[in-house]
Protein backbone atom coordinates (compact mmCIF):
# COMPACT_ATOMS: atom_id res chain seq x y z
CA UNK A 1 0.00 0.00 0.00
CA UNK A 2 1.45 3.53 -0.87
CA UNK A 3 2.52 5.68 2.04
CA UNK A 4 0.06 8.04 1.20
CA UNK A 5 -3.15 6.10 1.72
CA UNK A 6 -1.79 4.13 4.51
CA UNK A 7 -1.29 7.48 6.50
CA UNK A 8 -4.67 8.42 5.62
CA UNK A 9 -6.24 5.15 7.14
CA UNK A 10 -4.35 5.17 10.14
CA UNK A 11 -5.17 8.90 10.59
CA UNK A 12 -8.78 8.14 10.10
CA UNK A 13 -8.71 5.22 12.49
CA UNK A 14 -7.37 7.23 15.10
CA UNK A 15 -10.30 9.97 14.35
CA UNK A 16 -12.84 6.96 14.46
CA UNK A 17 -11.05 5.89 18.21
CA UNK A 18 -11.51 9.13 19.21
CA UNK A 19 -14.65 9.70 18.36
CA UNK A 20 -16.05 6.30 19.97
CA UNK A 21 -14.57 7.20 22.73
CA UNK A 22 -15.97 10.62 23.15
CA UNK A 23 -19.29 9.93 22.43
CA UNK A 24 -19.07 6.80 25.31
CA UNK A 25 -17.66 9.30 27.81
CA UNK A 26 -19.91 11.76 27.52
CA UNK A 27 -23.09 9.29 27.68
CA UNK A 28 -21.32 7.97 30.40
CA UNK A 29 -22.17 4.53 29.00
CA UNK A 30 -20.92 2.06 25.84
CA UNK A 31 -18.80 -0.35 24.60
CA UNK A 32 -15.15 1.20 24.06
CA UNK A 33 -13.64 -2.06 23.57
CA UNK A 34 -15.18 -3.73 20.68
CA UNK A 35 -15.22 -0.09 19.68
CA UNK A 36 -11.64 0.11 19.85
CA UNK A 37 -10.96 -3.48 18.19
CA UNK A 38 -12.81 -2.76 14.80
CA UNK A 39 -12.07 0.76 14.08
CA UNK A 40 -9.42 0.18 11.46
CA UNK A 41 -11.74 -2.23 9.49
CA UNK A 42 -14.24 0.45 9.51
CA UNK A 43 -11.89 3.01 8.50
CA UNK A 44 -10.62 0.67 5.38
CA UNK A 45 -14.10 0.04 4.46
CA UNK A 46 -15.46 3.65 4.32
CA UNK A 47 -12.65 5.19 3.16
CA UNK A 48 -10.65 3.15 0.73
CA UNK A 49 -13.68 -0.03 -0.27
CA UNK A 50 -17.51 1.09 -0.60
CA UNK A 51 -19.02 2.83 -3.00
CA UNK A 52 -20.99 4.83 -0.64
CA UNK A 53 -21.86 9.03 -0.76
CA UNK A 54 -22.60 11.07 2.15
CA UNK A 55 -24.32 13.17 0.36
CA UNK A 56 -26.52 10.50 -1.00
CA UNK A 57 -26.74 7.94 1.64
CA UNK A 58 -29.93 6.63 -0.01
CA UNK A 59 -28.74 5.90 -3.87
CA UNK A 60 -29.41 2.65 -4.93
CA UNK A 61 -26.26 1.30 -6.54
CA UNK A 62 -24.38 1.66 -2.99
CA UNK A 63 -22.65 -0.86 -1.34
CA UNK A 64 -24.67 -1.52 2.10
CA UNK A 65 -22.68 -2.12 5.86
CA UNK A 66 -24.49 -3.63 8.49
CA UNK A 67 -23.14 -3.60 11.90
CA UNK A 68 -23.90 -6.71 13.09
CA UNK A 69 -22.34 -6.02 16.45
CA UNK A 70 -24.54 -3.23 17.21
CA UNK A 71 -23.01 -2.27 20.49
CA UNK A 72 -20.19 -1.25 19.23
CA UNK A 73 -22.14 1.81 17.21
CA UNK A 74 -20.22 4.63 19.04
CA UNK A 75 -17.49 2.91 16.24
CA UNK A 76 -20.02 3.23 13.22
CA UNK A 77 -21.21 6.76 14.66
CA UNK A 78 -17.33 8.10 14.66
CA UNK A 79 -17.05 6.67 10.96
CA UNK A 80 -20.23 8.30 9.68
CA UNK A 81 -19.26 11.57 11.17
CA UNK A 82 -15.33 11.10 9.87
CA UNK A 83 -16.98 10.56 6.35
CA UNK A 84 -19.32 13.48 6.34
CA UNK A 85 -22.93 11.99 7.13
CA UNK A 86 -23.25 14.67 10.00
CA UNK A 87 -21.93 16.85 11.99
CA UNK A 88 -19.25 15.19 14.59
CA UNK A 89 -20.81 17.38 17.11
CA UNK A 90 -23.33 14.96 17.38
CA UNK A 91 -21.32 12.05 18.84
CA UNK A 92 -21.49 14.04 22.23
CA UNK A 93 -25.04 13.63 22.66
CA UNK A 94 -25.36 9.60 22.45
CA UNK A 95 -27.54 7.67 24.14
CA UNK A 96 -29.45 11.21 25.22
CA UNK A 97 -33.26 10.75 24.88
CA UNK A 98 -33.80 12.90 21.83
CA UNK A 99 -30.33 12.31 19.76
CA UNK A 100 -30.37 10.39 16.85
CA UNK A 101 -27.35 8.68 17.94
CA UNK A 102 -28.84 5.59 20.29
CA UNK A 103 -26.57 2.99 21.72
CA UNK A 104 -27.28 0.93 18.81
CA UNK A 105 -27.94 1.65 15.67
CA UNK A 106 -31.64 2.73 14.36
CA UNK A 107 -32.27 3.06 10.10
CA UNK A 108 -35.03 5.22 10.53
CA UNK A 109 -32.90 7.94 12.05
CA UNK A 110 -29.24 7.98 11.98
CA UNK A 111 -28.21 8.87 8.80
CA UNK A 112 -25.58 6.52 6.91
CA UNK A 113 -27.36 3.60 8.50
CA UNK A 114 -28.74 0.86 6.58
CA UNK A 115 -29.92 -1.84 8.78
CA UNK A 116 -30.95 -1.43 12.50
CA UNK A 117 -28.87 -3.95 14.80
CA UNK A 118 -28.15 -5.15 18.11
CA UNK A 119 -30.11 -8.12 18.81
CA UNK A 120 -26.75 -10.34 18.32
CA UNK A 121 -26.88 -12.52 14.95
CA UNK A 122 -29.87 -10.10 13.34
CA UNK A 123 -27.45 -8.10 11.35
CA UNK A 124 -25.63 -11.02 9.51
CA UNK A 125 -28.80 -12.39 8.78
CA UNK A 126 -30.14 -9.22 7.27
CA UNK A 127 -26.93 -8.67 5.20
CA UNK A 128 -27.38 -11.82 3.75
CA UNK A 129 -31.21 -11.36 2.82
CA UNK A 130 -29.30 -7.80 1.22
CA UNK A 131 -27.11 -9.26 -0.88
CA UNK A 132 -29.72 -12.23 -2.31
CA UNK A 133 -31.81 -8.99 -3.22
CA UNK A 134 -29.09 -7.67 -5.09
CA UNK A 135 -28.75 -11.09 -7.28
CA UNK A 136 -32.36 -11.27 -7.40
CA UNK A 137 -32.40 -7.63 -8.81
CA UNK A 138 -29.39 -7.82 -10.63
CA UNK A 139 -27.83 -4.95 -8.51
CA UNK A 140 -23.79 -4.32 -8.50
CA UNK A 141 -23.43 -3.52 -4.99
CA UNK A 142 -22.15 -5.42 -2.17
CA UNK A 143 -22.87 -6.09 1.11
CA UNK A 144 -20.70 -6.13 4.12
CA UNK A 145 -20.55 -6.68 7.82
CA UNK A 146 -18.85 -6.74 10.95
CA UNK A 147 -19.16 -10.12 13.38
CA UNK A 148 -18.47 -10.22 16.81
CA UNK A 149 -17.00 -13.42 18.06
CA UNK A 150 -18.99 -13.70 21.58
CA UNK A 151 -22.06 -12.86 19.08
CA UNK A 152 -20.97 -16.08 17.13
CA UNK A 153 -22.19 -18.40 19.78
CA UNK A 154 -25.83 -17.49 18.23
CA UNK A 155 -27.11 -19.98 16.35
CA UNK A 156 -29.07 -17.33 14.22
CA UNK A 157 -25.06 -16.39 12.63
CA UNK A 158 -24.70 -20.00 11.38
CA UNK A 159 -28.43 -20.32 9.71
CA UNK A 160 -27.31 -17.30 8.36
CA UNK A 161 -24.11 -18.43 6.91
CA UNK A 162 -25.91 -22.07 5.69
CA UNK A 163 -28.05 -19.62 3.99
CA UNK A 164 -25.39 -17.53 2.36
CA UNK A 165 -23.25 -20.42 0.91
CA UNK A 166 -26.53 -21.95 -0.13
CA UNK A 167 -27.47 -19.10 -2.39
CA UNK A 168 -23.47 -18.58 -3.48
CA UNK A 169 -23.80 -14.67 -2.12
CA UNK A 170 -20.16 -13.93 -3.54
CA UNK A 171 -21.32 -10.02 -3.37
CA UNK A 172 -21.33 -10.49 0.51
CA UNK A 173 -18.39 -10.26 2.72
CA UNK A 174 -18.42 -10.56 6.76
CA UNK A 175 -15.75 -9.31 8.96
CA UNK A 176 -15.55 -11.94 12.32
CA UNK A 177 -14.16 -9.43 15.36
CA UNK A 178 -11.77 -12.24 16.97
CA UNK A 179 -10.37 -9.85 19.57
CA UNK A 180 -11.18 -13.28 22.08
CA UNK A 181 -13.26 -11.24 24.98
CA UNK A 182 -17.13 -10.88 25.62
CA UNK A 183 -18.94 -9.82 28.58
CA UNK A 184 -18.73 -12.37 30.54
CA UNK A 185 -14.60 -12.96 29.93
CA UNK A 186 -12.83 -15.02 27.47
CA UNK A 187 -15.04 -16.49 24.16
CA UNK A 188 -13.58 -19.78 24.43
CA UNK A 189 -13.86 -20.25 27.91
CA UNK A 190 -17.94 -18.76 27.94
CA UNK A 191 -18.79 -21.01 24.82
CA UNK A 192 -16.45 -22.05 22.66
CA UNK A 193 -17.08 -21.32 18.74
CA UNK A 194 -13.58 -21.66 17.52
CA UNK A 195 -12.21 -22.51 14.62
CA UNK A 196 -14.17 -20.14 13.22
CA UNK A 197 -11.84 -20.58 9.98
CA UNK A 198 -12.77 -24.31 9.79
CA UNK A 199 -16.22 -23.96 10.61
CA UNK A 200 -17.11 -20.96 7.83
CA UNK A 201 -14.72 -22.79 5.29
CA UNK A 202 -16.89 -26.37 6.35
CA UNK A 203 -20.61 -24.13 5.90
CA UNK A 204 -19.27 -23.33 2.02
CA UNK A 205 -17.35 -19.81 2.90
CA UNK A 206 -14.05 -18.60 1.28
CA UNK A 207 -12.37 -17.82 4.30
CA UNK A 208 -9.73 -15.27 4.74
CA UNK A 209 -7.54 -14.80 8.08
CA UNK A 210 -5.93 -11.37 8.76
CA UNK A 211 -4.41 -8.93 11.27
CA UNK A 212 -7.44 -6.58 12.01
CA UNK A 213 -4.71 -3.32 12.74
CA UNK A 214 -2.59 -4.17 9.15
CA UNK A 215 -4.25 -2.38 6.42
CA UNK A 216 -2.50 -4.15 3.77
CA UNK A 217 -4.22 -7.16 4.98
CA UNK A 218 -7.15 -5.97 5.15
CA UNK A 219 -6.74 -4.92 2.06
CA UNK A 220 -5.72 -8.18 0.73
CA UNK A 221 -8.85 -9.77 2.39
CA UNK A 222 -11.44 -7.22 0.47
CA UNK A 223 -9.76 -7.72 -2.81
CA UNK A 224 -10.10 -11.68 -2.07
CA UNK A 225 -13.44 -10.89 -1.61
CA UNK A 226 -14.40 -9.24 -4.40
CA UNK A 227 -12.50 -11.76 -6.63
CA UNK A 228 -14.03 -14.74 -5.11
CA UNK A 229 -16.94 -15.96 -7.11
CA UNK A 230 -20.10 -18.15 -6.22
CA UNK A 231 -19.02 -18.07 -2.60
CA UNK A 232 -19.57 -15.42 0.33
CA UNK A 233 -16.47 -14.69 2.45
CA UNK A 234 -15.93 -14.20 5.94
CA UNK A 235 -12.53 -12.31 6.82
CA UNK A 236 -11.40 -14.03 10.49
CA UNK A 237 -10.13 -10.66 12.22
CA UNK A 238 -7.26 -11.39 14.86
CA UNK A 239 -7.90 -8.07 16.80
CA UNK A 240 -7.24 -6.65 19.68
CA UNK A 241 -9.48 -5.24 21.96
CA UNK A 242 -9.49 -1.70 23.44
CA UNK A 243 -6.93 -1.43 20.54
CA UNK A 244 -4.91 1.90 21.16
CA UNK A 245 -5.75 2.67 24.64
CA UNK A 246 -3.02 0.62 26.65
CA UNK A 247 -4.87 0.48 30.27
CA UNK A 248 -7.80 -0.69 27.76
CA UNK A 249 -6.12 -3.22 26.12
CA UNK A 250 -7.33 -6.96 26.14
CA UNK A 251 -8.88 -6.38 29.06
CA UNK A 252 -12.53 -7.62 29.22
CA UNK A 253 -13.75 -5.39 32.40
CA UNK A 254 -13.97 -2.50 29.03
CA UNK A 255 -16.16 -4.36 27.01
CA UNK A 256 -19.08 -1.86 28.45
CA UNK A 257 -17.84 0.61 30.83
CA UNK A 258 -17.54 4.14 29.89
CA UNK A 259 -14.08 5.95 31.29
CA UNK A 260 -14.36 8.98 33.74
CA UNK A 261 -12.68 11.94 33.20
CA UNK A 262 -8.74 11.41 34.06
CA UNK A 263 -9.21 7.77 32.13
CA UNK A 264 -10.68 9.44 28.93
CA UNK A 265 -7.91 12.50 28.81
CA UNK A 266 -5.13 9.75 29.16
CA UNK A 267 -6.66 7.65 26.34
CA UNK A 268 -6.92 10.69 24.07
CA UNK A 269 -3.47 12.11 25.13
CA UNK A 270 -1.95 8.08 24.31
CA UNK A 271 -3.95 8.21 20.70
CA UNK A 272 -2.91 12.10 20.01
CA UNK A 273 0.82 10.59 20.12
CA UNK A 274 0.15 7.35 18.14
CA UNK A 275 0.36 9.12 14.66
Amino acid sequence: MEQAKLQMLTEKAREIRLGALEAVYNASSGHPGGSLSISDILAYLYFAEMNIDPNEPKKADRDRFVLSKGHTAPALYATLAAKGYFGKENLKTLRQVDSFLQGHPDMKHTPGVDMSSGSLGLGISAAAGMALSAKISGDSYRVYTIVGDGESEEGQVWEAAMFSAHYKLDNLCAFIDWNGLQIDGKVTDVMNPTPLDEKFAAFGWNVVVIDAHDFDQIEAACKAARECKGKPTAVICKSVKGKGVSFMENQVGWHGKAPNKEQYETAVAELSASV
